[in-house]
């Protein structure tokens, strides 16, 4: 069996008393789908993997290193000072595990027992000492980059969730994040072993009240032995769902002949 779909590390066990960890994406997932949620968390079978995005990856890697030059110097970074922002990276013992995928930032969600983690993009701090979640997006299309489409709600969410997990960790964070939003350009004669981007920085109020219900939800689902019903909008369940109907019939018809 393939393995991604039988994970064998991190299950959740009804029976365990010990916390169970929980990433941020995984929260996302139980809001996609209850269903594809349970099956992954529960019983071990996850979504297939989506293609890598290794220039995504390129790009977050060298906007990292690049902030880390202001970091140090503790000055803000030219994008800082061209959207008129009150900030500066911050410079902290911690960025590096907190931007570490394996790692990051975490907190225990004691009526849930629930340890969420996260891993951020990069930290700023504002002159009233309030810290400020930064996440970095690389595209590439004709119009302007926004966070205004239906399906970049889970943007937002994901920056909602890393506010939350600063604000329990006893951080004083500011309500605005930001988006560095990277859209490279095509309309270049000649590509030159070079792709130019338009950088854009987006300022999104969050709001985290959502959140902490949520986990319940996400408790309550766990402890179920019973399968949630999908979300009537998921691609995978109904896949799954129309492979069978389609075997079915295909069985029968083959029975028939």
């Amino acid at each position: 069996m393939s393995g991604y779909y039988k994970k064998s590390n991190n299950l959740f066990n009804p029976e365990s008393k010990a916390s169970f960890k929980l990433s941020r994406s995984k929260i996302d997932l139980f809001i996609q789908c209850p269903q594809c949620f349970y099956l992954d968390r529960r019983l071990g079978i996850g979504r297939p993997p989506g293609f890598p995005f290794n220039l995504n990856s390129a790009v977050d890697t060298l906007l990292k290193k690049e902030f880390d030059i202001y970091r140090n110097q503790k000055s803000p970074h030219p994008l800082i000072e061209e959207f008129g922002i009150d900030a500066i990276p911050y410079k902290h013992k911690d960025i590096d595990i907190w931007r570490n995928t394996f790692k990051g930032i975490e907190y225990l969600h004691e009526p849930t027992n629930l340890l969420i983690t996260g891993a951020i993009d990069d930290i700023w701090v504002n002159s009233n000492d309030e810290v400020i979640i930064v996440d970095y997006k690389a595209t590439s299309k004709s119009s302007e980059v926004n966070i205004d489409a239906e399906w970049q709600i889970g943007y937002k969410r994901q920056m909602e969730i890393y506010q939350w997990l600063f604000k329990n960790n006893g951080f004083n964070v500011s309500n605005t994040g930001y988006f560095v939003y990277c859209n490279g350009n095509t309309d270049n004669p000649v590509f030159d072993k070079k792709l130019e981007f338009d950088i854009k920085v987006i300022p999104y109020t969050g709001d985290t009240s959502w959140i902490d219900g949520k986990l319940f939800e996400i408790k309550e689902c766990l402890m179920s032995d019973k399968i949630p019903d999908p979300n009537p909008d998921c691609d995978y369940c109904n896949y799954r769902k129309n492979a069978v109907i389609a075997k079915i019939k295909h069985d029968k018809i083959k029975k028939e002949d």
